[in-house]
């Protein structure tokens, strides 16, 4: 039986998941808006999201946390100075518009950017 499993595996060991994450939220964090497939995009939005909560209260906790979940103290310095934007609201920070689909193989495409 498949209970509480409910993310998606993309054909990699949990190692490569977590590395494939850690790199799309750290490209999401430096450049803004990344385009990726749909799969992967509702995937890493939840992490994220966790990670921008964490960011808003700046100490010294969430500071090495941020850094051990992205991997690097400047992309997670960067998180923080963007969750200075987000102060009032609530959650949802991030928004998925999907876009056509890929040409080679035709995946479905989302685009994923900070609101």
């Amino acid at each position: 039986m498949r209970h509480h499993n409910t993310n998606r595996k993309f054909g990699r060991t949990s190692g490569q998941r977590r590395a494939l994450l850690r790199s799309l939220a750290r490209s999401l964090v430096l450049r803004g808006r990344i385009t990726t497939t749909q799969a992967r995009a509702k995937e890493v939005r939840p992490f994220i999201e966790k990670m921008l909560t964490r960011a808003k209260k700046d100490t010294q906790a969430n500071r090495r946390i941020l850094i051990a979940s992205l991997g690097d103290n400047t992309v997670a310095v960067k998180l923080i100075k963007t969750a200075e934007n987000y102060t009032t609201r609530a959650g949802g920070y991030v928004r998925i518009v999907k876009t056509g689909p890929r040409k080679g193989d035709a995946s479905p495409m989302a685009l994923i950017e900070f609101v």
